[in-house]
């Protein structure tokens, strides 16, 4: 059977009513949850969903980005009245806030939100900007492309060119590669996240490695919300320590 091209790409586990929505950071897959099945396995009471956000992976990109589609584009995927929560990494943690001010729709219980970057320069958004605009690059070898997705994903180091998970972030066409990203998607812009937080119809708790150079404990204590510092860990806490990062669950058990 061919895939529709439509339709989200999404892994999935546990079964019950409740749901847990696993959101991955820009540039990367679900795939960068494959590290939690075990301990969802023991820990997770419930079902749990994670997608590839539109744009990226197995999903078809949008035409515009922002963070509202983004949400709209996950809640179709949530069963409908089953109750959420949302564990989302970076631009993942900004679209459970997004989908936490949508309504009854979706009704999300909880968001937390890891690694989000909530500080943002003019130059790092003119940098985006420009990510957003380019043509995607055409790579000889899987090995080259895959290299290049784990720069763009924050996973290098961290997960090798030929673990199977990257494979889900690229595209081969008549003998070449390419990321299956599409660039567009770095053209979301910075988050309001006061605005964010405040209109979450759910508690929010903001989240951070200790060694993550994106945030600070100081920047997320402002928009008063919960802080959690996962000791030892940097950007991708959720790779680097599955069952430590998974602790920010505990409350929902």
């Amino acid at each position: 059977m061919v895939a529709d091209p439509r339709v989200p790409r999404v892994l999935e586990g546990g079964s019950g009513v409740r749901v847990l929505l696993l959101l991955h950071g820009l540039g990367a897959t679900s795939d960068v949850w494959n590290g939690w099945r075990p301990v969802l396995a023991r820990r997770w009471p419930g079902r749990w969903l994670a997608p590839d956000l539109p744009g990226h992976g197995g999903s078809p990109p949008l035409a515009a980005y922002s963070f509202d589609g983004l949400a709209a584009a996950v809640a179709d995927i949530v069963p409908p009245g089953s109750p959420v929560v949302v564990l989302g990494h970076s631009l993942g943690g900004v679209v459970g806030l997004a989908l936490a001010g949508r309504g009854s729709d979706v009704p999300v219980r909880a968001v937390v939100g890891l690694g989000i970057k909530v500080v943002w320069t003019d130059d790092e958004l003119s940098r985006a900007q420009a990510v957003a605009r380019r043509q995607p690059a055409w790579f000889a070898t899987k090995a080259e492309a895959a290299a290049r997705h784990l720069r763009v994903a924050g996973l290098d180091g961290l997960r090798a060119a030929d673990d199977p998970a990257v494979a889900a972030g690229l595209v081969e066409q008549d003998g070449r590669w390419r990321l299956a990203l599409d660039h567009g998607a770095f053209g979301v812009g910075a988050p309001d996240m006061a605005a964010l937080v405040t209109r979450s119809r759910a508690p929010v708790t903001l989240a951070r490695g200790e060694h993550d150079p994106m945030n600070t404990d100081a920047q997320l204590a402002e928009l008063g919300t919960p802080v959690v510092t996962l000791p030892g860990l940097g950007h991708n806490a959720h790779v680097e320590d599955p069952e430590l990062s998974a602790s920010l669950l505990d409350p929902y058990l």
